[in-house]
């Protein structure tokens, strides 16, 4: 039996191939920062974001799942995850150009579907890339590496709009309905950068073939038959587990869409059942294909792995959803909070509003600082306590800091509730990936780390659809309590993951 081990990798090896990183999150933030201003100053009103939004989250439970089984199954001359990171990198590079361009909303939305679907054929593969290369004694730092990578790259594109502002005399105003040349230049530049940076890891990072990692798969089976490893294992999935669970779906989305209609409830709840109702057609036809023997496609493969699921996954999983409405809820209303609430306007052809955007790219810009500052320090802390307890304390500084804001008039001050979000950040970049790729077989890395992208998906479209709602009927339109609830979900998070169990 072979005893091939997977070999350490040097520091600079790892720096390499979380480099694409740095772009991913220049594109991210420059999309988490300033689609909403966008939105904005194309004739959104402050309750129809959210749905707006629901692009991102909507691809990423499409994408992600395909993405990661595809490149599971993928071997060729460029390797098994670069060519996605190419091609993902390739198409949001564009969208990045065209989304400032875009003369009405409904292009604008149309465009964050495309660049959210591009960014997320880029990402999901770097996750199941750090299972890929590194031993499981490194991944904890391959994941530090890429939260320092995504702080680093989040900084300087949040920042990007005021620096062209306040250093290079960009003006950040425009007439009505026009984008700001500040945040066409910013969007402009991190398209470029974007690119670049995943190019760095595409020339520089060489993959392991699919004979070198089934001689490690086989190390580390030996490994368990000696009791060094403990590996779950799953008893075979019963045909109608699948009829039983799409019954449970479709009953709780027929049930939305009926009292969302009874208790004439904004059309955006409707989507949320839709997507239940979908789940429920999915779950019969991957059933009619089991009972037919047609097991071996993707669509099969998703959903059984999705069933079998690690204990500790679906531990981690609700974790992630309550940690994702807290997040979400922050990148939709900060800026509509701190315009509104501190700077006193909500008219986005005003100098005071655009200010008070610009600033909420600094704030983004702060936590991701700190976020890239504390990465490599989250390590040292869970060597000397464990990943749970790191995760918890980090969990818990990110939700009282989000929900604090609503107590600061100065804007300066933010920074203060930001500090605890960039650790948290940090973190949830972090810790959750660390733990779960300790559970999982590596041959099933991306199909789960897609899989895994649901629980972060599916409280995003929950907050997309019902935040708006919740705003505009319960706190008046005030968006500070919509960051209230989102600090209140991600301390409920904190306390969740203390009973993960972490191998």
């Amino acid at each position: 039996m072979s005893t091939a081990h997977k070999p350490h990798l040097s520091f600079w090896q790892i720096w390499n191939m979380s480099f694409g990183f740095l772009g991913i999150q220049f594109g991210f933030a420059l999309q988490n920062a300033n689609v909403s201003r966008i939105f904005e100053t194309l004739g959104a009103d402050i309750s129809s974001i959210p749905i707006l939004w629901i692009a991102a989250p909507v691809t990423g439970l499409i994408i992600q799942p395909i993405i990661g089984h595809a490149s599971d199954n993928t071997w060729g001359r460029f390797g098994r995850r670069r060519p996605y990171f190419f091609v993902g990198a390739l198409l949001a590079s564009i969208a990045l150009i065209i989304m400032p361009n875009s003369p009405v909303l409904w292009m604008a939305a149309g465009t964050l579907w495309i660049m959210d679907a591009s960014i997320n054929i880029s990402m999901e593969p770097f996750r199941a890339f750090v299972g890929d290369m590194l031993p499981g004694d490194q991944r904890t730092s391959g994941f530090a590496m890429q939260s320092f990578f995504i702080g680093t790259g989040a900084v300087l594109g949040s920042a990007l709009p005021w620096i062209m502002t306040n250093w290079m005399h960009i003006a950040n105003t425009a007439p009505e309905g026009i984008i700001p040349p500040s945040v066409k230049y910013s969007f402009y530049i991190g398209g470029i950068i974007f690119f670049a940076s995943i190019l760095v890891t595409v020339l520089t990072t060489k993959e392991y073939s699919p004979t070198q990692l089934a001689e490690f798969d086989e190390t580390n089976n030996k490994q368990t038959a000696n009791g060094v490893v403990s590996k779950e294992k799953h008893k075979p999935i019963k045909d109608k587990t699948f009829i039983n669970l799409g019954i449970i779906f479709g009953i709780i989305g027929l049930l939305t869409i009926l009292l969302t209609a009874y208790f004439q409830l904004d059309k955006e709840v409707y989507i949320l059942g839709g997507i239940l109702l979908l789940f429920f057609l999915l779950m019969l036809l991957v059933y009619y294909l089991r009972i037919k023997g047609k097991t071996q496609n993707g669509l099969v493969e998703v959903f059984t792995d999705m069933i079998n699921m690690p204990k500790t996954m679906k531990q981690l999983a609700v974790v992630q959803f309550f940690t994702w409405i807290g997040l979400f809820a922050m990148w939709i209303y900060t800026t509509a909070g701190v315009t509104m609430h501190i700077y006193g306007s909500t008219d986005t052809t005003t100098q005071v509003y655009n200010d008070g955007a610009d600033w909420v790219n600094i704030l983004f810009a702060v936590y991701n600082g700190v976020a890239a500052i504390v990465a490599f320090g989250l390590p040292i802390m869970a060597k000397y306590s464990s990943r749970k307890f790191t995760h918890f304390i980090s969990l818990m500084l990110g939700g009282i800091g989000l929900a604090s804001m609503i107590f600061f008039n100065d804007p300066v001050l933010l920074i203060i509730p930001m500090i605890g979000i960039g650790i948290a950040w940090a973190s949830i970049l972090s810790m959750p990936y660390a733990i779960l790729t300790g559970a999982l077989p590596s041959n099933k890395m991306g199909i789960y780390m897609g899989i895994f992208n649901f629980f972060i998906v599916l409280p995003q479209i929950l907050s997309a659809t019902i935040l708006g709602f919740i705003v505009k009927s319960l706190f008046h339109g005030d968006a500070m309590y919509a960051l209230i609830v989102g600090g209140i979900s991600m301390m409920i998070a904190g306390v969740l993951v203390l009973f993960v169990e972490d191998n």
